[in-house]
């Protein structure tokens, strides 16, 4: 694929990037600088959280396209950051919930997965998070091997249930998850072509 030589940001500005979330919602907890968290603060809390967290895991995998558009490698370097904060707003986004929106009731959390079915697919997305955020970093890379980049294949389901987990929950307007759906459809079908083409090009060189 091309070469069209742009090098990715410095780990230093995806890390601030990632983080802009996180602080907004911080500012509008305390209502500093004029923000605000709305009438409803714990649900605006819960619904930001989660959105990052899917919006992060689709940055994350738009990472190895950008690496076969750019020929640049480095583009992998900010992979590991992306999904390490994909992990922190899925847990921290659960954390909200479980602790502000049900005040730690297991009994109203019972009920809550009883009625509200989508939440058994977050909480999946979110073990499938578990095991990405655990292992990435270089010392487990040495202990698995090439498992290593077998259990990261767990980022496709992940994805998958996220989108699945946001869509679910959307009652009237699904405009905006399906937007998602698309965006990750289209993610996924690029590693589909991409795994075609690398195999056939073997194919022809052993020819």
């Amino acid at each position: 694929m091309g070469n069209l030589g742009v090098p990715p940001p410095p780990k230093a500005w995806v890390f601030a990037l990632s983080a802009v979330p996180l602080v907004l919602l911080i500012a509008g907890a305390f209502e500093l600088a004029g923000r605000s968290l709305g009438p409803n603060p714990i649900r605006e809390l819960t619904h930001v959280t989660g959105k990052t967290a899917l919006n992060m895991v689709l940055i994350t995998l738009m990472v190895s396209p950008a690496r076969a558009l750019t020929g640049d490698p480095r583009w992998l370097r900010i992979r590991r950051m992306l999904g390490l904060w994909a992990f922190a707003y899925a847990a921290l986004h659960l954390l909200i919930y479980i602790v502000l929106e049900l005040d730690l009731d297991l009994r109203d959390l019972g009920r809550e997965l009883a009625k509200r079915p989508f939440i058994w697919v977050g909480a999946a997305a979110l073990v499938g998070l578990l095991p990405l955020a655990v292992t990435s970093t270089d010392r487990w890379m040495r202990r698995l091997g090439r498992r290593w980049q077998t259990l990261h294949w767990l980022v496709y389901p992940v994805a998958v249930l996220s989108v699945w987990h946001f869509w679910w929950q959307v009652k009237a307007d699904i405009r905006e998850p399906l937007l998602y759906a698309a965006v990750l459809a289209v993610l996924l079908a690029w590693r589909v072509w991409r795994r075609r083409r690398t195999h056939l090009a073997r194919r022809t060189t052993i020819n």
